[in-house]
């Protein structure tokens, strides 16, 4: 919700920015599915879904496997892939239950759930049925020729949404005849993730966004080499006792740091109802495929240890 207050701050003192309008559409998921939609941008087939109203007719017809998801969550919170009608419902149900748990300004977007065409791609690696965010690696090992086609398919989004200031995360997945957009927002990436920039740009993220804002030249030292990191997926939900093995992730070749940032004590909530990770590993390698193999093996040397959550309870 920042970045459309952002934007009309920076309108009203003359600053560079995006239309408000356009931040507002690049975070409502069902705002920026009708606008790419109407610039004939290749998204999933959509359906806007009421919650006040009876699931089932809304259900109907519609191509399976599918995605339910919030429209204005973030982190992959609340969104399922159902492969049935009962696991569509269900998927409804269970998404509803975490909206009603927020502080939403947007009532709308309290009562309303979308429902787009699951897109399945080969480069995206899924674990169950929620899409949990793990690697990032660069550089990209997709061809030039694909890689292309993912630069014009996101210009060709912000275009649509009217994005043209500043800093988007757009993500894709690439289908048989080419990329479809899954989001695009108009902010930088989250979490530590962003530290990743800095290799291959000698810039901090903090950095090229306030020189690109005030307009000073950029320059930037090309690094040779790969580099990586891996959000620490939360393996199930209680108490964290502690994380062991930290010392010998950080002793896996490649590996230049393991930073955990939930402290012992916590409560663990995985997805889809959770939105945050155990922690960052990152990685620095010759190559890629050197890069994704040494933050797979610093993860195996991890051991999560999670107690059961007691909830005491009035049973009068």
């Amino acid at each position: 919700a920042t970045v459309e207050l952002g934007s009309r701050v920076a309108a009203t003192l003359g600053l560079p920015h995006n239309p408000p309008e356009a931040a507002r559409y690049s975070r409502r998921k069902d705002l920026s599915r009708r606008a790419l939609a109407a610039e004939s941008v290749r998204i999933p087939d959509f359906r806007l879904l009421d919650l006040d109203r009876p699931l089932d007719p809304q259900l109907d017809g519609f191509t399976l496997p599918a995605v339910i998801k919030p429209l204005v969550l973030s982190a992959s919170r609340g969104v399922i892939r159902v492969n049935t009608p009962e696991e569509a419902r269900a998927a409804c149900l269970r998404v509803a239950k975490i909206l009603a748990g927020e502080s939403l300004a947007d009532d709308f977007a309290a009562r309303h759930l979308l429902l787009e065409t699951f897109i399945p791609g080969a480069d995206v690696a899924l674990e169950g049925p929620y899409f949990e965010e793990t690697y990032y690696i660069k550089p990209s090992r997709h061809a030039d020729r694909v890689q292309q086609q993912l630069v014009e398919c996101t210009r060709a989004a912000c275009a649509a949404l009217g994005l043209r200031e500043g800093p988007v995360h757009a993500e894709l997945r690439i289908h048989d005849d080419g990329p479809v957009v899954m989001e695009v927002a108009a902010r930088t990436i989250g979490g530590e993730c962003a530290r990743l920039l800095s290799f291959g740009t000698g810039r901090s993220l903090e950095e090229l966004v306030i020189l690109h804002a005030t307009g000073r030249p950029l320059t930037l030292a090309h690094a040779d080499g790969a580099a990586g990191v891996l959000m620490l997926p939360i393996p199930g939900g209680g108490i964290l006792r502690r994380i062991e093995g930290t010392g010998a992730a950080r002793a896996v070749p490649g590996i230049t740091d393991v930073l955990v940032t939930i402290r012992d004590g916590y409560e663990l909530v995985p997805l889809p109802e959770g939105g945050s990770y155990l922690g960052f590993v990152f990685a620095q390698c010759p190559t890629p495929e050197e890069v994704e193999a040494a933050l797979r093996a610093a993860h195996a040397k991890l051991n999560i240890v999670i107690a059961p959550l007691m909830q005491i309870q009035d049973t009068r």
